[in-house]
């Protein structure tokens, strides 16, 4: 409302000021002159700019708006060729009974037309003018409001379609979590105790800690190596479990929730219960402007409807990026023989950065 309220201000400013200097100027031009009658002639001139103004404002405030948006074009011009034809003609007679006559000038005895429909002429040009500027400026404001109506709408559909992905993956996170604590049970009830008070505090993060479209890297990154933590509880000795954080900025921001998608992923396919299984996450700072994360996993599909890297999550991601980082992500995963190859590349932004 107060945005609004200065934009009509800053207009009202702009027109007072652009009637002001076009009203003004000639005065400031011809006032030294010695023949000039100042009353005279703005007499003469404020007739002239009050039929300019007449024409405009008839065209910014009513013709356009009523007629021309809502595409009744005809009428739109024939009311402007009647505005424009009788004020020429009223403003032309004014002139030509209240100003003294110009003498004919000798040396241009063979003129086109008579003086008086040259003149006329001349005014209903400057109308037409006038008119012609008048509507392409309220066209222009009008697709610029609306630009910014559109902008805005798509900003607030964004924000409700993260809302609702981060919905969507708080309770595919919280079922992915308690499936391993679940299957923990059996092998360490004691090991399944502790994965209980762990989990917690990552649903403390992942509920009420990141409600915003980013967070600090530095909590970001902690939550990630206390999930993966949580999740070498119940490994056996067959799986080689590695990760490496080597952030040199941990005071950037990034979304949140982006990168725990890949390493849910390669915990969730990569990991057999008879065969040597691995994963590797390699999370590093590439020239303090972005954030690369490389996950490489054991290739163990589940079933021909269930592969590594599938499912609602990695779709989840997909959609995430391309709402908080256009064109400016890369994502990629592809299985290379017996491994699987997760990669995402996002800029860091600065905190309080906004979307």
């Amino acid at each position: 409302m107060k945005q609004t309220q200065n934009n009509k201000i800053h207009l009202l400013l702009i027109h007072i000021t652009g009637w002001g200097l076009f009203f003004g100027l000639p005065f400031l031009m011809f006032w030294k002159y010695p023949d000039f009658n100042i009353m005279e002639n703005v007499l003469h001139h404020a007739v002239t700019v009050l039929s300019l103004m007449t024409v405009f404002y008839l065209n910014y405030f009513i013709l356009t708006e009523k007629l021309l948006f809502h595409r009744e074009t005809s009428k739109f011009l024939l009311y402007n060729f009647l505005l424009i034809i009788i004020l020429g003609i009223a403003v032309h007679f004014w002139q030509e009974s209240n100003m003294p006559q110009m003498p004919h000038n000798e040396h241009f005895p063979h003129e086109m037309l008579p003086h008086g429909i040259s003149f006329l002429l001349r005014d209903c040009l400057s109308l037409l003018v006038v008119a012609v500027l008048s509507v392409t400026i309220k066209i222009t404001g009008k697709w610029y409001n609306t630009e910014a109506e559109r902008q805005e709408e798509e900003k607030e559909r964004s924000e409700a379609e993260l809302i609702n992905l981060r919905q969507q993956l708080n309770p595919h996170f919280l079922f992915n979590t308690l499936n391993n604590i679940y299957a923990l049970i059996a092998v360490s009830p004691e090991k399944a105790q502790n994965s209980m008070l762990e989990l917690s505090k990552l649903l403390r993060y992942v509920l009420y800690e990141n409600n915003g479209n980013f967070v600090t890297l530095e909590r970001e990154l902690n939550f990630i190596h206390n999930y993966v933590e949580l999740m070498r509880i119940r490994l056996n000795s067959d799986v080689d479990m590695k990760i490496v954080i080597n952030i040199a900025d941990k005071g950037k921001s990034v979304a949140p929730l982006l990168f725990i998608t890949l390493i849910e992923n390669a915990f969730k396919h990569g990991i057999s219960p008879v065969f040597p299984s691995f994963i590797d996450v390699d999370i590093h700072q590439n020239n303090d402007k972005e954030l690369h994360c490389i996950i490489r996993n054991s290739y163990f599909p589940k079933d021909e409807s269930d592969q590594s890297g599938s499912g609602i999550g990695l779709e989840n991601l997909r959609r995430r990026l391309e709402i908080l980082y256009p064109q400016e992500h890369m994502l990629r995963t592809e299985k290379e023989g017996n491994t699987f190859i997760a990669e995402l590349i996002i800029p860091l932004k600065q905190i309080n950065e906004k979307l």
